[in-house]
């Protein structure tokens, strides 16, 4: 019997090393196939080819301040008008360490020799030589919302200023008309009428040309319309444009001031958000009638709320494919047209929505 269960014993034994052995060369036959397809996709995919692509041209897009909706949305309009022509748009600055004048990134553009230049140009002196200067050097210049109309730019790329100005001044003239109704409802209010007080925020920049031609075209609508000069006062409200903060505070300083206007007519995005947000401080919703500047999503929530009376819409993505096409018709022809002009909109709480449903419908 001792000798029968020592037998089994090493048998048993004998069957659980075989076991243990062949499940030992399936794992390492299991690990080797698992590696190998590892592999080979590995090398299907180093052998694809490279998506990286080479364009033909390289044009660049100059702004006083990349961050803002407005810009992105222009450049991104010029993006996708010159992408499947080959062509590659960079915002210069966006990728920069630092911020840089309009003035600095046409230097770094020129001495990079690009293909095309698009900036936001002004009347000064040194915006003048450097246009020059990338034209002698045969790099087509497109000045872009702002002009320099003693340069040898090449197209301008802008809005009508005149037709804003009349926009404006319809609404100033609806906003009388409501005054007028509330004082003839109102008999107390009648021997007490006053002028109504417009203020135009106008950028430090006395020679930006367009904000001008806004104002000439505001005036001039409202002379139309039979308001009678007993009934407004338009003066033009200084804003220190260099930067947010300098904006910010020349805005709170209306609204710190003895006489708040009754109406204040902004001529930018930034401007038309930094008013909001000083109405909203100062507790002024609904004695301040703002008229804004573009529709960028604040914006446009400020007339759902009634704290902004109306805003110009602009095709932004129109202004960038103008851009392109202003840079393309020189090389393929040799010149262009002198003026692109985008198409613009009013929005006020009475078509906020209707434009909404359609934008998003485009999309």
């Amino acid at each position: 019997m001792g000798t029968q269960d020592s037998s089994l014993k090493s048998t048993k034994k004998f069957h659980k090393q075989n076991i243990l052995l062949i499940m030992t060369v399936l794992f390492t036959l299991a690990t080797l196939v698992v590696g190998a397809l590892v592999f080979r996709f590995y090398m299907e995919d180093f052998r694809k080819p490279s998506e990286a692509f080479i364009y033909d041209k390289y044009y660049v897009m100059i702004t006083d301040n990349y961050k803002s909706d407005f810009w992105q949305s222009i450049y991104k309009g010029a993006f996708e008008a010159a992408k499947p022509q080959g062509i590659y748009v960079e915002l210069l600055g966006q990728n920069m360490e630092g911020d840089y004048s309009c003035e600095q990134l046409m230097k770094v553009a020129i001495a990079s020799q690009v293909d095309g230049i698009i900036v936001f140009a002004n009347e000064n002196d040194e915006m003048t030589q450097l246009i020059n200067e990338a034209i002698e050097k045969e790099i087509p210049v497109v000045t872009l919302y702002g002009d320099c109309t003693k340069s040898e730019r090449l197209s301008f790329v802008g809005v009508g200023s005149y037709n804003i100005g009349r926009e404006y001044g319809r609404q100033i003239f609806n906003i009388i008309k409501e005054k007028r109704r509330e004082d003839f409802i109102d008999s107390k209010t009648m021997s007490q009428r006053k002028t109504m007080q417009i203020a135009v925020l106008v950028n430090t920049d006395s020679q930006d040309s367009g904000q001008n031609i806004i104002i000439s075209g505001l005036q001039e609508t409202l002379d139309q319309e039979n308001a009678t000069n007993s009934e407004f006062n338009i003066s033009m409200v200084p804003v220190d444009n260099k930067n947010t903060f300098s904006v910010e505070e020349s805005i709170r300083d209306i609204f710190l001031s003895d006489e708040i206007p009754d109406v204040i007519v902004c001529l930018n995005e930034l401007n038309t958000v930094c008013t909001y947000q000083a109405v909203v401080d100062f507790n002024k919703v609904g004695e301040v009638n703002i008229l804004g500047y573009y529709n960028s999503e604040a914006i446009v929530s400020a007339i759902k709320k009634n704290i902004v009376y109306a805003t110009i819409q602009i095709d932004t993505r129109q202004m960038g494919q103008y851009c392109i096409d202003a840079l393309n018709d020189y090389y393929e022809y040799g010149n262009t047209s002198q003026y692109f002009t985008a198409d613009i909109t009013l929005i006020n709480r009475h078509n906020v929505d209707s434009i909404q449903d359609m934008e998003e419908s485009d999309e």
